[in-house]
């Protein structure tokens, strides 16, 4: 039977649990939910999983399989299941059972909250694998074997239901994909990952470096990191400069009033890091986003329709608390740079603006070689009309207007049902990089909902006073993520136009320093980053280390060089170095930086 990947993967964590209670009958169960490309489950079993245990339990997953137990769902009470998890000594289960009987809610995750229907809190689902019970709603594959290739990978530490004041747990992962073809081919991808992983790439490039003084999540970045972040968001602008965009500025806080009245404080509170003052009993709060800034700024002065469209621009970062076991490199960060875009206009001018969006990422992405390969149209939840603001109307005619925008280039979109925002729909762009993996990195949302919340208004030709439409854009998404993301895609070898350093000059001896030194300084005078290896070390050595750099070009001067002849140059992935002539190099290397070429 052809069942979806992760109805695969749920049946999966569910055989892994069975084997777990097999090996370790002592063993409490928190939750295991199918996720991108496996699944996991959270365990307590009082002492540190080791390597030769998950060998043990993936031996007794392989019996399991070979068994090949049905996935049997029943229903019973909400009462009936406390009492029989109480019988089964699974506290964590029953836990979150109370929860739904005294709140009405888990208050899990939403990739965790598998185990109970919402909808019918009354009645709970179990699911019997063989002699293992488990809760949860489904769905699951109609007997053992039919899960297809898995294999269990690590080992992490996990808090309960994510809060680092309840128990620590022991997170076990698993791969799991339809044929053995499949999970081989992801497991080629991700030990090229692991040569790429941008964190070890920032540390032997010297890009960025964490502090525990200065706090989890918060990255520094040295020079070349910044010349990096520098280099892509003046791409950025160089492509929006002609479409009208001015750049603003805001404050990195807020008081609360301003995120009550755009409605983020009622869905992000707990993410946001509060503010206080000595000065005065307002409540503030570190910005966790920047619109609400930016509706500020149009709502300054009275606006007329011939003003329209005002095009906002600025990079900022902004910062959410986000739980320190999901911090990861530059992809999961508590200080977040947006390359932040907001327009507002007439309803009759969002077709022309989400296109020059659309164009504008195109073109950034196109300069990577991450040519956008699957649209998402991300729309409501239609089951779930409490997740959003804003009328049924209004969410139609936002979700027509970008489905048609993608139409009028010839793009097909995918629905993404509940992937929208609480304000709007939106267009997200997946992009996969240079092995292979998929990201979501651009994104374009309407919003016809703040608007109307900060009462912002425009006079129209017949001088009665309308609404405009917000539309948000984001190119980078962020420009950590996006780093880090960029590194991985490059393996650290960056092309000449983005890389911090672009030219390093060797001398050969310490008596062609001088000349090395002047040179630097007349090719930095046309505009390129140049540094001189001034060291003590033997040429061969110098080059060595340039090419661990992954630097694009290197320069060898010795006493020819220092006398007028033409520069030896290394170009990075080339095994033969040529000769050309200085004025030749110069405009080679602004030819390729002016191209964005490697």
């Amino acid at each position: 039977m052809d069942y979806p990947i992760m109805t695969r993967r749920h049946s999966a964590a569910h055989v892994m649990a069975a084997a777990i209670k097999r090996a370790f009958p002592e063993a409490k169960l928190g939750v295991g939910p199918a996720i991108e490309n496996g699944f996991y489950y959270d365990i307590d079993i009082n002492r540190p999983v080791t390597p030769e245990d998950l060998k043990l339990i993936e031996k007794e997953m392989q019996r399991i399989q070979k068994e090949n137990p049905a996935f049997t769902r029943e229903e019973i009470s909400l009462n009936d299941a406390i009492k029989l998890f109480g019988e089964l000594g699974q506290t964590y289960k029953v836990e979150l059972l109370n929860d739904l009987k005294t709140k009405g809610t888990t208050k899990v995750s939403a990739e965790e909250a598998q185990d109970v229907d919402p909808q019918n809190v009354g009645v709970i689902t179990i699911y019997r694998t063989g002699d293992f019970i488990d809760l949860c709603r489904g769905p699951h594959v109609t007997e053992a074997r039919e899960i297809g290739a898995w294999k269990l990978t690590k080992i992490a530490g996990a808090y309960w239901r994510g809060n680092q004041e309840n128990a620590q747990m022991q997170r076990i992962y698993g791969l799991c994909f339809e044929t053995k073809d499949e999970l081989k081919a992801y497991e080629t991808m991700m030990a090229e990952a692991e040569k790429r992983d941008h964190r070890k790439l920032g540390a032997e490039l010297d890009l960025f470096t964490f502090s525990p003084l200065v706090g989890s999540g918060l990255p520094l970045f040295t020079s070349r990191g910044t010349i990096l972040r520098q280099n892509l968001t003046d791409f950025i602008w160089d492509l929006m400069k002609p479409y009208g965009y001015e750049r603003v500025m805001i404050p990195h806080i807020a008081k609360v009033d301003l995120y009550k009245t755009s409605g983020h404080w009622d869905k992000f509170e707990d993410d946001l890091f509060h503010v206080s003052s000595k000065k005065t009993d307002e409540q503030f709060v570190l910005k966790p986003m920047n619109c609400p800034h930016h509706t500020q700024i149009y709502a300054s002065k009275p606006r007329s329709y011939r003003d329209l469209p005002i095009r906002m621009s600025e990079v900022t970062t902004v910062y959410r608390d986000e739980n320190t076991g999901q911090l990861q490199g530059l992809t999961r960060v508590r200080s977040i740079t947006q390359d932040d875009a907001h327009v507002f206009c007439r309803p009759e001018q969002v077709m022309e603006e989400a296109l020059a969006m659309y164009r504008i990422a195109e073109e950034f992405y196109a300069g990577f070689g991450m040519s956008f390969h699957r649209v998402r149209l991300s729309v409501r939840d239609m089951s779930k009309p409490e997740k959003y603001l804003g009328d049924t109307a209004v969410w139609d005619k936002a979700e027509q207007s970008l489905a048609d925008v993608m139409r009028s280039v010839g793009r097909e979109v995918e629905i993404g049902e509940g992937e929208a925002a609480f304000y709007g729909p939106k267009l997200d762009f997946m992009t996969k990089d240079a092995i292979g993996r998929e990201w979501q990195l651009a994104t374009i949302q309407l919003d016809f909902v703040q608007p109307e919340r900060f009462g912002l208004e425009y006079a129209d030709a017949d001088s009665t006073q309308k609404r405009p439409v917000m539309i948000h854009r984001a190119i980078l998404g962020s420009v950590e993520r996006f780093m880090g993301i960029m590194i991985e895609h490059f393996a650290g070898a960056f092309p000449l136009w983005l890389a911090p350093v672009q030219v390093r000059i060797l001398p050969v001896a310490d008596r062609h320093i001088e000349f090395a030194d002047t040179l630097a300084k007349e090719l930095r005078s046309q505009g390129l980053r140049v540094e001189v290896d001034s060291s003590t070390e033997s040429v061969g050595k110098k080059i060595r280390n340039a090419e661990k750099m992954k630097l694009p070009r290197m320069l060898v001067v010795g006493d020819k060089e220092a006398e007028g002849g033409p520069l030896t140059v290394r170009v990075r992935g080339e095994a033969d170095q040529k000769t050309m002539e200085k004025v030749d190099f110069i405009e080679e290397c602004l030819k390729s930086i002016k191209a964005r070429l490697a």
